[in-house]
């Protein structure tokens, strides 16, 4: 099938449609459904009568926003009515979940006058936190949005004007840095006279560039001063004293070409007459008014090229700007989206696009590098930074400008968007936070790969820690700079610098273990986990991370073998803390100990305790098993039934704890509650502690893969000084996640 008959086969997949609506509150039960309505849902609505601003605490208000159209422009598919344009309504609605947890109910008005349109939208104003309008034709839609956002008190945002205004306008700002030019001076060519081109020139000068130097084309010229009286009102704010001329007359010696047209319409010829390094925004949708590879093979100079598509460089995609937009504003509550509010957007887009990219979102874009640079001026879509960029922005700038109803602390804002994205960010967010109160030094063992020389440049950058990049200097440094990542590292070359008081401890260590003195210096100057493991050991480091290139055992035998596990431990053990919607859970042993005895078991659910009170979890215990409370008794249900007792044996053990249990038991309360009512937990555990490692190593994949659970680890505890062993292949995100669990183990030591 083709992508037409592709995307039929999605809409009317049962349920027909992209979106549903799901409740958000319990209505299990009688006394629930009187809480939701009849009659305790008259306490609010007085509530709400008295003030009208309850309303957000009360109801989904402050979260939903209204996208409406008439479907008079959709899509470039021109006026095919309100009906036909729901599913494109729809599809509005499910970006702005995806990208910014935003409700939305989709409407299609059947009506085509200005007035009436206005009437209708207007008269909305007690359902929603704000209004997108959509698709709705020029030179209608000015009027439209003007006189709602005059009439109205909640923001209303037209996206076919301003989203695309606003994300190029972030990649004009990058590309005019790129080219060492002032936004200022720019000679700026529009193919296309519409409602975006206009809106574009307009925020174009609200960015800085020259109102005199912008010139406008439609399908029959240049708008010039001899066609004032022929355009209409808006064609007319645009209208230059220059000679008459076409397209290819206005872009000799231009510097920049925004094309908000028909695709093919430029030639490499009109590329070729622009000014030195040229920018090509070719918009069009879906053919470009020039190809990609068309603009750049027409000079021999920088063509910096953005378009609409996904499978070129530089999408300028109004996803970057709606949901993020929306979202600032819904969370102060903003009367309006102004134009401070527009360019904080742009800015913080244009900031991001110089940052360094994620691996997950090189992942979703087949691998590409993706650097600042000609190629790279605007962030891509699908990078979740963009949430924790816009948004604050957004409403710092809604604030400052005197839109917001609401104050704002911008670091718990940050903080609250990163729970919207997952439960994971969230816990890691406490973790990161107590880091930063208190940063301490950290080895990256294996110092001169890239993703570890990444993660090293935003722990610094962030203040999470301090790190030390174990390797060789000079590939390094060549690498960071490669990276165009601005700082200076602090490495520990280990064939240069006089190590040998490293060898000399790694001798006394391990001479009665088979290594001799000469062993040592080579394993020093030659093993990067050696090296870092005896930094630690020494107290050079406070902790180190391996792992990214080694297979887990052999990167956790060095520090094993130097580092040790602690006074209290016999045993080291790995857990991974899985977070779910509305819980988390550490499940241990999921790495090291292959057949744990109930003393490890014990040890191992102490430590895991230990480590979920760094992340604010107060501990609830069970010990797995395929047995509860006796029921199978046998030597394997033996060992976690034995386990429990040492622990309620031991006075130090301060957290409920219980077993052998399944696990179903473990976590869902009612069974706890009915059948298990002696049960020592009172709530659903927490930290799950699996009987083995193929248990555990079973468990928490399952959990992760088809139980939707992000996993954060493994974290290795039980040792004498933090050590975390990475997955081969983790992110930097994982480098840098663990790194913070390592610095608040460094905090606890």
């Amino acid at each position: 099938m083709g992508l037409d008959d592709d995307a039929r086969e999605y809409h009317r997949q049962d349920p027909p449609g992209k979106i549903e609506i799901a409740t958000t509150k319990p209505t299990n039960t009688q006394r629930d459904l009187s809480l939701a309505y009849s009659p305790g849902v008259a306490a609010p609505c007085l509530d709400i009568d008295a003030d009208a601003n309850r309303a957000y605490e009360y109801t989904a208000k402050g979260n939903l926003v209204g996208v409406i159209s008439n479907g008079s422009a959709v899509l470039g598919l021109g006026n095919i009515g309100a009906q036909a344009s729901k599913p494109v309504m729809e599809g509005k609605g499910v970006l702005f979940k995806r990208f910014a947890d935003i409700d939305v109910f989709d409407i299609e008005l059947d009506l085509e006058s200005p007035d009436d349109m206005i009437e209708s939208i207007s008269a909305m104003e007690p359902t929603f936190g704000g209004i997108n309008l959509e698709d709705i034709k020029a030179p209608e839609c000015f009027e439209i949005e003007r006189r709602l956002r005059e009439e109205m008190s909640i923001p209303v945002f037209h996206d076919d004007q301003h989203g695309t205004a606003i994300i190029s306008g972030a990649a004009l700002v990058n590309a005019a840095e790129l080219v060492d030019k002032e936004l200022s001076e720019l000679k700026v060519v529009f193919s296309g006279a519409g409602a975006s081109a206009i809106a574009t020139a307009r925020f174009y000068e609200s960015l800085g560039a020259t109102h005199e130097n912008i010139v406008m084309c439609d399908s029959t010229g240049i708008i010039t001063a001899n066609r004032a009286d022929d355009v209409n009102e808006f064609k007319r704010e645009y209208a230059q004293d220059v000679p008459d001329g076409d397209l290819a007359d206005a872009m000799e010696d231009a510097d920049v070409f925004v094309g908000l047209s028909v695709g093919g319409i430029v030639s490499q010829e009109m590329v070729q007459s622009m000014a030195d390094n040229p920018v090509v925004f070719a918009m069009a949708n879906p053919d470009p008014e020039i190809t990609y590879e068309d603009a750049k093979a027409a000079r021999d100079d920088t063509v910096i090229m953005a378009t609409g598509r996904s499978d070129y460089p530089n999408q300028v995609n109004n996803v970057l700007g709606f949901p993020f937009i929306f979202r600032g504003a819904l969370d102060v509550r903003a009367t309006e989206i102004n134009e401070e509010m527009k360019l904080a957007a742009a800015r913080a887009l244009a900031e991001l696009a110089r940052q360094d990219v994620p691996d997950a979102v090189v992942k979703a874009y087949g691998d590409q590098p993706l650097q600042f640079g000609p190629d790279y001026v605007i962030p891509k879509p699908l990078d979740p930074r963009v949430l924790f960029e816009v948004a604050p922005a957004v409403a710092e700038a809604a604030v400052e400008s005197g839109s917001a109803r609401t104050e704002l602390d911008t670091q718990e804002y940050v903080e609250r968007l990163e729970a919207r994205l997952g439960k994971s960010r969230e816990m890691m967010r406490v973790v990161l936070n107590k880091a930063k109160s208190d940063p301490k030094v950290v080895a990256l063992a294996e110092g001169t790969d890239e993703k570890m020389i990444r993660a090293a440049y935003q722990l610094e950058e962030q203040g999470i820690a301090r790190p030390v990049l174990i390797g060789r200097e000079e590939r390094i440094q060549r690498t960071a700079q490669r990276l165009g990542l601005e700082f200076e590292p602090s490495i520990a070359d280990p064939r240069n610098g006089d190590w040998e008081h490293y060898a000399d401890r790694l001798y006394e260590l391990r001479q009665r273990k088979g290594l001799t003195r000469s062993e040592a210096g080579e394993l020093i100057r030659r093993d990067s986990n050696y090296f870092a493991s005896v930094m630690v050991e020494e107290g050079d480091a406070d902790a180190m991370l391996t792992g990214l290139t080694h297979h887990y055992p052999s990167a956790l035998r060095p520090p094993l073998q130097v580092i040790g596990t602690a006074e209290d431990a016999d045993y080291a053990a790995g857990v991974y803390l899985l977070t779910f919607r509305n819980r988390v859970i550490f499940a241990a042993d999921t790495t090291v100990n292959l057949d744990p005895t109930s003393e490890v078991l014990a040890e191992i659910t102490k430590h895991t305790a230990e480590l979920a009170r760094s992340f604010n979890v107060e501990p609830t215990a069970a010990l797995l098993s395929y047995s509860n409370f006796g029921s199978v008794d046998n030597e394997g249900t033996r060992k976690p039934r034995e386990a429990v007792r040492m622990l309620h044996d031991d006075p130090a053990v301060d957290f409920p704890v219980d077993g052998e249990m399944q696990a179903d038991t473990a976590v869902v309360e009612d069974i706890l509650e009915g059948t298990y009512d002696f049960s020592e937990l009172d709530d659903p555990a927490n930290v799950l502690v699996f009987p083995n490692l193929e248990a555990g190593n079973i468990g928490y994949k399952l959990l992760q893969r088809l139980g939707g659970a992000e996993a954060i680890g493994p974290m290795l505890v039980g040792m004498a000084k933090p050590v975390h062993v990475l997955q081969r292949g983790d992110e930097v995100k994982d480098i840098v996640n663990l790194a913070g669990v390592a610095v608040v183990d460094a905090q606890n030591e």
